[in-house]
């Protein structure tokens, strides 16, 4: 059995072949797994435990039913970190602090969703600083679902333009933040998604190999991390 690590499907009523493709994977590829871990932005938006968006319900429904035979691990992204105790009780869930140490078969492994590494995108740390406030938060979520979904509709379109702007450079992880973060944690190997560029990248960290995944989004396809006793590999979700 192997354990599998996904993340960034962005699931929205936009992409209903996205959200087909991952409840075939969750009836599926999945229920042979180890464990399933999400890291992050499964859901393009997340307003809220007492408002979930009708096209997800179907998904939150397979996602239950999995996590009755295979433990389902999920991390907030920078689309769904209002996700609470409901969104656990709904989907039978744990969710994961924003950065989470497992021992991924004898290998202590860091798990991110990979934001808070990039660094050099100053415009977007201020705008995760607001957002993550827990005042902030609470003021959101006494709003009314309308008010929600139109500052969310805002958001997005704010993001859009100011990513087209924005060197590609800029919005990748910052290697002295990954180094930094993995020196904090005394790991060697980090996961990660959120900057859509899978690979597997290996550089020096304490004078050893140390290895940085980066996991695929699901905009075109569906992409996996599987990892075994000794060896972890990309694969794609057809």
């Amino acid at each position: 059995m192997a354990t599998l690590f996904i993340s960034d499907l962005h699931l929205s009523q936009d992409r209903p072949e996205i959200t087909q493709l991952f409840l075939r994977f969750l009836q599926g590829p999945a229920r042979q797994a180890e464990a399933l871990y999400i890291l992050g932005d499964l859901f393009e938006v997340w307003l809220g435990d007492d408002m979930v968006l009708p096209d997800y319900q179907t998904a939150i429904t397979e996602l239950k039913t999995l996590s009755q035979t295979v433990p389902l691990y999920i991390m907030h992204g920078n689309r769904d970190f209002l996700m609470r105790e409901g969104f656990e009780a709904m989907t039978g869930s744990r969710l994961l602090g924003e950065e989470v140490v497992i021992e991924l078969y004898g290998i202590p492994t860091l798990l991110m969703h990979g934001d808070t590494l990039c660094t050099d995108d100053l415009a977007y740390q201020q705008f995760r600083a607001m957002v993550r406030n827990p005042q902030w938060q609470t003021e959101l979520l006494t709003r009314t679902p309308a008010e929600r979904l139109e500052l969310a509709r805002k958001y997005r379109e704010i993001s859009k333009t100011e990513t087209q702007g924005k060197e590609a450079a800029i919005m990748d992880v910052n290697q002295g933040s990954v180094e930094q973060a993995m020196r904090k944690h005394h790991v060697q190997q980090l996961i990660h998604g959120h900057t859509h560029r899978p690979a597997m990248h290996e550089f020096k960290l304490n004078g050893q190999v140390a290895k940085r995944i980066v996991l695929a989004d699901w905009y075109q396809t569906g992409g996996m991390l599987v990892c075994e006793a000794g060896s972890c590999r990309l694969a794609t979700i057809d």
